[in-house]
């Protein structure tokens, strides 16, 4: 029987910026966690809440690609989300937009960066930059670090099975 350890994710928005660091530590190499996060199919089998599906729309993970999904829960889509990659560095950086389409107006940027740890760890740090404080606190008010917390949890029980 494999137990599958679940790290802490910390989630921080400091007073008065629209910015939110996230840092999380995995028990698997960069290239296992930037795979996970670049391969539509793997990315749909672990991100956000356990209670959704993601419905990958659109694709393309490398520099000036694009993407779209959707959260699905009992099959009927309940969110949809899209953006483009700026910038895409195979095992060590993720440069992205964000968009949640219920709020087509605004949009992040986010910088996800892997960093190796002893062990054939990593630690994963993502830093959103958004166009308000509301914008921000609208989308933690949503329910966001749950659904990342879930994801996770999600992403440690994939990269323990693929071990």
């Amino acid at each position: 029987m494999t137990t599958v350890v679940h790290h802490e994710t910390t989630i921080d928005a400091p007073e008065g910026l629209p910015i939110i660091e996230i840092v999380r530590e995995f028990d698997a190499p960069p290239s296992a966690v930037f795979r996970a996060h670049a391969d539509p199919e793997l990315f749909a089998r672990w991100n956000g809440p356990r209670s959704v599906e993601a419905r990958i729309d659109d694709w393309s993970c490398e520099t000036g690609g694009r993407w779209r999904y959707a959260a699905v829960r009992g099959g009927e889509e309940v969110a949809e989300f899209f953006g483009s990659f700026h910038e895409v560095r195979p095992g060590e950086r993720i440069v992205q937009t964000f968009t949640y389409a219920g709020f087509p107006d605004a949009v992040s940027l986010e910088i996800l960066t892997l960093e190796p740890l002893d062990g054939g760890r990593c630690r994963l740090r993502a830093v959103s930059v958004g166009d308000s404080v509301e914008a921000r606190d609208r989308m933690i008010a949503a329910g966001m670090s749950s659904g990342v917390i879930e994801g996770y949890e999600q992403l440690d029980e994939f990269l323990a099975a693929a071990e």
